[in-house]
């Protein structure tokens, strides 16, 4: 039996994935075999195409805001972030825990990274948890965990990247955001209490007892570290800066407060922190380049249409469709890193959405809340691997660990699913929608 050009191009990706090549080259390979026997399109073709996927201005949003969320790290922008949660909730059952969540949660909003927030908040909280008594299980599964939450509030790097695959504004994106990423991050704190109550965790005992007075203190001397989300975000949303403006803005904020006001920050800080960024840009161009070729193979092969032809002939029911991606999106996310997720995916599937009717707005916080769960997920969950390097202890452990929080994204993954109006209802209100 003689193949089609797109089962050639799909057994050679598929081929190349499980021999371990990096996705790039696994995308651009099987997009020269498709060219090559295809026969339809000239080689000129490849470069055209990875030029226009690196001609998007938006991007350069991404390496701004790692080097933002680096900056802050070593500007002790991270640490008074830390000691502001500690006061409010270090003392009750799973305190620390708890904190760990709630900083993540504030820290996404200034880097957008998930395993830049689990490194940043990890740093300084798992050690904290595992002197108080906890597990370095514990320790390391609730870091993780609330680094995912990275990816959902914004500003969010694989927001930006969907909003330009799929043609969605990316402030409505990150509007959208808002109230799924409390929701996640509420839950999360839930189920770090429920878990440190029953193996016993107490609060930090080193941590003094709630003093109104010591707190206003404490929020003083972090007044202008805590206003850094503010700064971002709100510049975004008055229409003042583009996310792109707002994260070069977030990177001289960093600096600002980093060197004039917390007088931490060092000359091979901003070294590297330029160098964490540009390692990170040179990764996800390749990617994007790449697959944009190879998403022009696809289209040309009308992959699109035969998937949702596929799709349809199982449900038209947008709920039913939605939940049919997220098992696929759960299998992907075990195997292939986030960013390349979105990439490969969001061009196939967006016009299937717009057959079935399904919201674009809606459908990327569930690719990205799903992709929560790929953070987390063996054996290629990345979070799991920054905490096991900061907690000392197998991956496999901490595996175990993130069970019950990845129980409690499932649930908020349903939850979303079903009621699409808590993504939408809060971007369609400012006028933000499509």
């Amino acid at each position: 039996m003689e193949l089609s050009v797109l089962q050639m191009v799909l057994i050679t990706l598929g081929v190349f994935f499980l021999l371990g090549m990096p996705v790039f080259m696994s995308l651009a390979i099987s997009a020269v075999v498709a060219l090559t026997f295809g026969g339809y399109l000239p080689m000129s073709v490849i470069h055209n195409s990875i030029f226009d996927g690196l001609n998007i201005f938006p991007l350069l949003a991404i390496p701004c805001f790692v080097i933002a969320g680096t900056l802050m790290e070593y500007g002790n922008i991270t640490n008074q972030i830390v000691e502001v949660v500690k006061q409010m909730v270090g003392r009750m059952h799973g305190g620390l825990g708890i904190t760990t969540i709630l900083a993540c949660t504030f820290f996404a909003a200034i880097s957008g990274s998930g395993p830049g927030t689990v490194a940043a908040v990890g740093t300084i909280l798992i050690p904290a948890m595992i002197r108080s008594g906890y597990s370095k299980d514990y320790a390391a599964s609730v870091a993780s965990s609330g680094g995912t939450i990275g990816l959902l509030i914004p500003p969010s790097n694989p927001m930006i990247i969907y909003s330009i695959l799929g043609n969605v504004s990316v402030t409505a994106m990150f509007t959208a955001g808002f109230i799924p990423g409390f929701m996640v991050g509420l839950v999360m704190c839930l189920t770090a209490w429920s878990v440190a109550r029953r193996k016993g965790f107490r609060g930090d005992e080193n941590t003094p007892p709630f003093n109104l007075v010591t707190f206003l203190k404490t929020l003083w001397k972090s007044f202008f570290s805590l206003l850094t989300p503010f700064v971002i975000l709100g510049s975004i949303y008055s229409g003042l800066c583009t996310p792109v403006e707002a994260a070069v803005l977030a990177i001289a904020y960093a600096m600002f407060v980093g060197i004039v006001i917390n007088r931490a920050l060092r000359p091979v800080h901003i070294y590297k922190a330029l160098l964490e960024g540009a390692l990170l840009c040179g990764a996800v161009l390749l990617i994007v380049g790449t697959s944009t070729l190879f998403g022009k193979i696809l289209t040309f092969e009308e992959a699109p249409q035969r998937l949702a032809a596929a799709v349809m002939s199982i449900s038209q029911d947008p709920k039913i469709v939605l939940l049919l991606i997220i098992g696929v999106l759960i299998i992907l996310g075990m195997f292939m890193e986030t960013l390349s997720t979105i990439i490969i995916l969001v061009p196939v599937l967006m016009p299937m959405l717009h057959v079935v009717g399904i919201d674009p707005i809606h459908f990327g916080i569930i690719l990205v809340v799903t992709n929560e769960m790929a953070l987390l997920t063996p054996p290629l969950g990345v979070n799991l691997f920054v905490a096991s390097r900061l907690a000392n202890i197998s991956v496999e452990r901490i595996s175990i660990g993130v069970l019950p929080f990845l129980a409690a994204l499932l649930v908020c993954i349903l939850i979303l699913t079903f009621f699409p109006e808590i993504s939408t209802w809060l971007p369609y209100t400012l006028g933000m929608g499509q």
